[in-house]
């Protein structure tokens, strides 16, 4: 039986295709930005740093942000303290577009995140041409010779890669000389259930040289404060700002209270 997961991969296969009948690799290409930003530099900065992300919809919650605008939310963001953008680009479930991180890009400083179902080398075009700086890499959708492959490709392109984890096993997956920056998913995207203790498990077991990111389920400046005592240098949230009335403030609010409980910690 199809999980939501292969649906989705399906559907991003399905999208590049035709997709590709509209713009060329080359018309692509022809569009690249000069000018690059380091998600990876961002995230190893002192404390906990948190990537935000701009999304509408998802499969499991359905539409969270009726009033949309991903260009807005990103400025806020990066008044806020967020030292990177993560928009989400999947259309079909996730309600999201290209156009959003095009649209972002003028509006925001800040490295960005493409965040979909890569699944082959023209959508790491398409997020070249229309400005991020790094895309996501799902190792649970991806053999070992495929991802690397697309790292490589990646790499050549001056596009970072934040490789996301689920199972510890597909820690052998990866040729860590091709990744920078690893995040692992609390959230199972098979069945969509979340384990906030999941991310540190497995992260533990990263290589010294690697960013670590953990994702999905954090709300909390108790989650995070948890995540950083864990050894983990980044976030990402979504969810949790897009419900806020001004996903901005709410971003301030959290970082404010988690380094304040850091700081609590540290001095107990």
């Amino acid at each position: 039986m199809a999980t939501i997961l292969d649906e989705l991969v399906l559907g991003a296969r399905s999208e590049a295709a035709r997709r590709r009948k509209q713009i060329s690799a080359r018309e692509l290409e022809g569009r690249f930005p000069s000018e690059r930003r380091s998600l990876a530099e961002a995230l190893r900065a002192d404390g906990l740093s948190v990537i935000a992300e701009a999304k509408k919809a998802s499969p499991s919650q359905g539409v969270i942000r009726e009033h949309f605008e991903p260009a807005a939310i990103a400025e806020m963001y990066q008044e806020a303290g967020a030292a990177g953008v993560s928009v989400l680009t999947e259309p079909l479930q996730f309600q999201g577009a290209l156009e959003h991180l095009a649209e972002t890009r003028q509006s925001c400083d800040l490295p960005l995140l493409r965040k979909d179902f890569i699944v082959e080398e023209y959508q790491l075009l398409e997020a070249r041409a229309y400005g991020a700086d790094a895309v996501l890499l799902i190792a649970t959708v991806l053999e070992r010779a495929h991802l690397t492959d697309l790292l490589q490709a990646a790499r050549e392109l001056e596009l970072e890669c934040l490789v996301e984890l689920y199972d510890m096993d597909e820690l052998d997956r990866l040729d860590f000389e091709l990744v920078e920056i690893l995040g692992a998913n609390n959230r199972d995207l098979r069945t969509f259930e979340v384990d906030r203790s999941h991310a540190p498990r497995v992260l533990a077991h990263a290589p010294d040289h690697v960013v670590t990111v953990a994702e999905s389920g954090l709300r909390t400046a108790e989650d995070l404060a948890d995540v950083h005592a864990a050894g983990i240098d980044a976030v990402l949230i979504g969810e949790a700002f897009m419900r806020a009335e001004h996903p901005g403030q709410a971003l301030r609010d959290l970082l404010e209270q988690t380094n304040k409980l850091i700081e609590g910690r540290a001095s107990a």
